[in-house]
């Protein structure tokens, strides 16, 4: 397996070569693995450049190239992607700093997960055996833990500890290759790091976090700064945002159903209409409106067209919606039976949010709209 190790550099003369020695030299032997370092600097106006690409002449498995043409750290990592998988036949990339901040040490737990099965690993500073600089300010540790935890929050990834680190590996097939690496959020900025990451995860099968004990850079001073971290939680925001559109739009039209379910029920109450015809009917109208609102909005992206396709969803939609119907019918006779049909409208929005939309979400997403699997690029 080939492992390319992306590191962005610029004016990083002072901490290049003793990085390059430390990998190549140190870490590189001790892994099971086709390691490769790729450089890849923006021109530097030290000699950045000058220095990878000697080293390149002496190890076959380091190699440089220029950023081009886009400026900022996301476009130096999107390019040394791109030409780790197209030129270097990548297996998997690595991200990892030039200022030491990643010590070259944890590179070997990180290849490690990769080998064992993981797609995605995460250099984590927030988990059992990870740390930050304890030489650190306590505005900079608060800033970090607590910018990391509203990351967290905004995403939804509660089980991941660190949604900040750049100390990650990803594989190529099926979760790297299938991201749109020209259109990441931010690219200019470290906030492209969130977005990339928030894809990788969503194509990932196996997410695994490794400790890491975060540096404190060796020479210079960091480049991060507010207008960074304002970017950083913009993107984190609208990505939630963007998440959850589906499940809100599902959930709207869930409750216009519930109106149409809920007045029906009402109106074939007060018609004296049997048990089962009031709550079958009526539960038949909801699910032709959830039907149609659900196909030209919800699922928009997937939206069934054509005569002939809308009538045959139409019929696996209400064969799926059995499930919801005889759950819906079942509850709502056994609770008349008990209670009395006086509490319909009690029994109702309990019975849809609780038993019948959850059905209903995994029937339309596993079934009805069904995303086809991507294509392998």
């Amino acid at each position: 397996m080939k492992v390319v190790i992306i590191m962005a550099a610029w004016n990083e003369a002072e901490n290049i070569y003793k990085m390059i020695q430390e990998l190549v030299g140190v870490e590189f032997p001790k892994i099971k693995a086709d390691m490769q370092l790729l450089v890849v600097d923006n021109y530097s106006k030290d000699k950045t450049a000058e220095i990878v690409a000697e080293a390149s002449k002496k190890y076959k498995n380091v190699h440089i190239i220029q950023q081009g043409d886009k400026s900022g750290l996301g476009w130096a990592y999107i390019r040394g992607m791109q030409y780790a998988m197209t030129k270097l036949g990548a297996d998997a990339v690595m991200e990892m700093d030039a200022d030491f901040q990643h010590p070259p040490r944890f590179v070997k737990d990180m290849v490690a997960a990769f080998l064992s099965g993981a797609d995605y690993v995460i250099g984590s500073r927030y988990i059992k055996g990870g740390s930050i600089p304890k030489e650190w300010a306590f505005s900079r540790k608060f800033v970090s833990y607590f910018g990391n935890l509203f990351i967290r929050l905004a995403l939804l990834k509660p089980k991941i500890h660190d949604l900040t680190t750049g100390f990650r590996l990803t594989r190529v097939k099926g979760v790297l290759d299938q991201i749109d690496l020209e259109h990441l959020m931010e690219p200019t900025r470290f906030a492209y790091k969130v977005d990339l990451l928030y894809q990788s995860i969503k194509n990932a099968k196996k997410v695994v976090e490794v400790p890491l004990e975060f540096a404190s850079r060796t020479k210079e001073k960091s480049k991060f700064n507010p207008k960074e971290m304002i970017s950083t939680f913009k993107v984190a925001i609208i990505l939630g945002i963007k998440d959850k559109q589906k499940i809100i739009k599902f959930g709207t039209v869930g409750f216009a159903g519930y109106l149409v379910n809920a007045l029906t029920l009402l109106l074939f109450t007060r018609l004296n209409f049997p048990s089962w015809g009031a709550w079958g009917l009526s539960t038949e109208l909801a699910i032709i409106n959830n039907f149609v609102f659900n196909n030209i909005w919800t699922f928009k992206d997937q939206e069934i067209k054509g005569l002939r396709g809308l009538v045959s969803k139409f019929l696996q939609f209400n064969l799926t919606s059995t499930g919801g119907l005889l759950i819906q019918v079942g509850v709502g006779m056994v609770t008349d039976y008990l209670i009395g049909p006086q509490y319909r409208q009690i029994v109702l929005p309990l019975t849809v949010v609780f038993l019948v939309l959850p059905y209903n979400y995994l029937m339309y997403t596993l079934v009805i709209w069904r995303k086809k699997a991507p294509s392998q690029k």
